[in-house]
């Protein structure tokens, strides 16, 4: 009885598996962000998102930009995310939104007030511009405990927390959750681009580790129906 329950089980697990990927084929996901979505210095289709969306025949569009922030415009990383979202496609039925480490980074600068403004508008923005999509917010890594901005990236990513909870939209906390340990020297010699000199860049095989968890958090929110 046991061995035909879990049988049962699997069988539905994975005709409901078929069903969302079949739903997902064709639609449109924008990944909005820093070099998280760019990928720094290695292609873009290493990335966990590129690969979720060719594995599930989605029309996928890259919106990351190296060293840019929610909050704040700099001269050497463009437009802040909560200026340029509007610069994405018109069209988008799922909006990832990959962000916070360049602003923890400035958070002494910048200030946690004017980064929880900055991150309430973007929200909403985007929450106006897309009304049929739907959303999703992943914060930055973990930072090892004896960086020296280790506290301002627990800052962003309560706030994160916080704005998204008020707006019912779906965040995977990756600072406290997950499998990405980038406070480890060995972890990043050999999940990251540049080894344990790197702090924020998977390498493909990070983002191969990383992808059946960022596919499991986004799965839970899909509709069959769509």
């Amino acid at each position: 009885m046991k061995r035909l329950f879990l049988f049962v089980l699997l069988t539905v697990g994975s005709v409901l598996t078929i069903a969302a990927q079949e739903s997902l084929a064709g639609k449109r996901i924008g990944i909005l962000g820093d070099s998280y979505v760019r990928n720094h210095r290695e292609p873009i289709e290493n990335t966990w998102h590129y690969k979720f969306a060719k594995r599930h025949g989605m029309q996928y569009f890259n919106y990351g930009r190296n060293g840019n922030c929610v909050s704040i415009d700099l001269k050497q990383w463009g437009r802040a995310m909560v200026n340029r979202y509007q610069e994405m496609d018109d069209s988008l039925d799922y909006v990832v939104v990959i962000a916070g480490h360049n602003d923890a980074a400035r958070l002494d600068s910048i200030g946690a007030d004017l980064f929880r403004e900055k991150l309430t508008e973007l929200c909403d923005g985007l929450i106006e511009r897309y009304p049929r999509a739907q959303l999703f917010f992943f914060t930055p890594w973990m930072r090892a405990d004896h960086d020296v901005n280790a506290h301002n990236f627990e800052v962003v990513v309560d706030c994160i927390l916080q704005v998204c909870a008020s707006r019912s939209i779906p965040v995977f906390d990756a600072y406290h959750h997950g499998n990405i340990y980038a406070q480890s020297d060995h972890f990043r010699d050999l999940f990251f681009q540049n080894g344990r000199r790197d702090k924020a860049h998977l390498n493909a095989k990070g983002h191969d580790r990383f992808l059946p968890i960022a596919e499991h958090f986004i799965m839970q929110y899909i509709s069959l129906d769509k």
